[in-house]
């Protein structure tokens, strides 16, 4: 063998180990934003799962406000639906992007029955009322951090796939295109949990 033979075969062999390198650190960003993904699953599934006893709690109060009531059940059947399409997409972007306005539609339904709400006291004293307030109001809190922490992984991996040299082989590896961020139409929801208060 000469030594142009082994330049060639050593360099053959960098690039093949930078190439693994490469498909390895994608594989791993992109099993990160999707258990990312997993936690905000969790606890959507337990703020719908709150939403039909919370309804089924103000009934008894709010018998003239059924549209309102019919309105939070309808959109929290829309979210649990766009929810369950993106477990099943495998986080396409299409499914994110209902996902978010499903989840932006819940949360505004939320509020005009907190709006509802707040013009009957019995409702408002009502101990069970107090407790699934807290149990909501806890949840938005863990589904504003989840959503924070996939948003944050998905930017890693896209950052990562984006950048060069690795967006040359990206598409190659199964990676062509990017992860899309959990948005929400009302960009102060996701700053901030809708707020249902009781007292």
């Amino acid at each position: 063998m000469g030594t142009a033979t082994l330049i060639i075969l050593g360099t053959l062999a960098v690039l093949l180990i930078w190439g693994i390198a490469i498909y390895n650190q994608l594989v791993t960003l992109a099993n990160r934003y999707k258990n990312a993904f997993a936690q905000i699953d969790v606890q959507l599934k337990r703020r719908h799962d709150l939403i039909p006893n919370l309804v089924e709690t103000a009934k008894g109060y709010l018998n003239h406000e059924r549209e309102t009531l019919e309105a939070v059940i309808a959109a929290r059947n829309e979210a649990a639906t766009a929810l369950k399409a993106v477990s099943q997409s495998g986080i396409d972007a299409t499914a994110i992007r209902q996902l978010g306005s499903a989840e932006t539609a819940l949360g505004s339904a939320l509020g005009k029955l907190n709006v509802v709400m707040e013009a009957y006291p019995d409702l408002k004293a009502s101990n069970n009322m107090q407790q699934l307030s807290e149990e909501l109001t806890s949840t938005e809190n863990r589904v504003a951090f989840a959503r924070q922490g996939f948003n944050d992984a998905v930017m890693g991996y896209n950052t990562y796939r984006q950048s060069f040299p690795n967006v040359v082989l990206a598409g190659w590896f199964g990676h062509a295109s990017d992860a899309s961020l959990l948005e929400f139409a009302d960009s102060e929801q996701i700053q901030a949990a809708p707020t249902v208060s009781f007292s």
